[in-house]
């Protein structure tokens, strides 16, 4: 019997085709998924909070203003002969240094007239003293016993001979300090701000010669945020042994330093602001050396580090833990949690927590974005295991490994 060809090999593939889905179906493919890990999905570093005595620095600013500033104004007028080289914008001079000298001849003359009326009063009461003498010894030698009167002593006229000279001498006082103001003194150590007049000009009474102020100190006018009131001590209620310091920075050339303290604090909330203001000092801030090649200048703008009190037993953030201003994270058992705070005070760099955070808690100081409450984690760090199963499958892991490398190795060399 012959079997025809043509069909020898459809029924070949047919059975191929059989042999196959019966070996599929016999051995299915298996996945190698694991089962999902129980483990931390990130990993954080964190901080525990621990309480401090913590000093804190209350940032404000101002600018400098002198403690005494006036016009310098002539009390007589004149013709203006001198000038001193220090008379000039900018210039400095020393307390009772001559500034400006008028013309005194005029008043030099009155002073001769004045004196010779001194004089002359003086004269006048010697001659009525004698004649009251004359008068009382004459009424003891003639009167027989009796008091004389005060016309027969002449001691109204000896009284009108007093007055004579005390208004002499007075007119000669007058004229003396109007010769006395016609040179201006400098009354204290100071700098020239604005000059009004110059050498040959003649200046009446009143007339304003120049703009001075003092160069012993400066003043600086500090807001206090209302908010860090609670946080410093005020000048009106504080010992005054006492000192608040304040440090006062500028970078108008270079970086700048000045140490001041607070000498007061203003008597009402400003209007404007409704802030309340102290007032601070700096001494001897005109002088010039390595590290201040610059003196201070009237109206620069500073800003202000004042010590405030010490918080005892603050908790102390970093900024860049808190987000939105109003929570913060912390890890309990492995989780992440969420805590919203209270600041009590914040600068540009940390922060102190009045609510919400407790000592001992762990404080996540890696940034993050939102993050559910709940979420676990892993921190940096920390290699403990969380229990002795991990450690156990790792070891017997790592045991198959090797006794799975030994078979392969026995495998080649046979």
């Amino acid at each position: 019997m012959k079997i025809n060809k043509k069909y020898l090999l459809p029924a070949a593939i047919v059975t191929a085709t059989i042999l196959v889905i019966f070996f599929i179906t016999s051995n299915p493919p298996q996945a190698k998924r694991g089962r999902i890990s129980q483990g931390s999905q990130i990993v954080v570093e964190t901080k525990t909070m621990a309480p401090q005595d913590y000093q804190v620095v209350i940032e404000s600013f101002g600018t400098v203003k002198p403690r005494t500033q006036s016009s310098l104004v002539t009390q007589v007028s004149g013709q203006i002969l001198y000038i001193s080289p220090n008379f000039r914008e900018g210039g400095t001079f020393k307390k009772g240094e001559l500034l400006i000298k008028l013309d005194d001849r005029d008043y030099q003359a009155e002073v001769k007239i004045a004196r010779a009326a001194v004089f002359s009063a003086s004269q006048a009461l010697a001659e009525e003293e004698a004649r009251s003498k004359q008068a009382l010894t004459d009424w003891n030698r003639l009167a027989n016993g009796e008091q004389p009167t005060d016309l027969v002593l002449r001691k109204p006229q000896l009284e009108a001979a007093k007055a004579s000279l005390m208004s002499a001498q007075a007119q000669l006082d007058v004229k003396e300090i109007a010769l006395e103001r016609s040179q201006i003194i400098a009354p204290f150590n100071g700098r020239l701000l604005t000059k009004n007049v110059d050498m040959g000009q003649v200046v009446s009474t009143n007339t304003e010669l120049a703009s001075i102020y003092a160069t012993d100190y400066v003043e600086i006018r500090l807001p206090i945020n209302n908010n860090d009131l609670s946080l410093m001590t005020l000048p009106e209620a504080y010992n005054a042994a006492d000192i608040i310091g304040v440090v006062f920075n500028s970078s108008l050339v270079g970086n700048q330093q000045w140490q001041g303290e607070v000498i007061r604090s203003e008597a009402a909330i400003d209007n404007s602001s409704q802030q309340l203001y102290v007032v601070a000092q700096i001494n001897e801030p005109f002088n010039v050396n390595d590290q201040q090649p610059m003196p201070i200048k009237i109206g620069q703008y500073l800003t202000a580090n004042i010590e405030g009190n010490i918080i005892k037993k603050a908790l102390v953030v970093p900024n860049n833990t808190i987000y939105q201003g109003s929570y913060v994270y912390v890890v309990e058992d492995g989780k992440l949690f969420r805590k919203d705070i209270n600041i009590l005070w914040q600068n540009n760099d940390e922060a102190i927590i009045d609510k919400g955070l407790n000592a001992g808690e762990e404080l996540v100081i890696t940034s993050l974005g939102q993050v559910s409450s709940g979420t676990k984690v892993g921190i940096l760090g920390d290699t403990k295991p969380k229990d002795g199963k991990r450690g156990k499958q790792l070891k017997l892991s790592q045991a198959k490994k090797t006794e799975k490398g030994s078979k392969n190795v026995s495998q080649g060399a046979n």
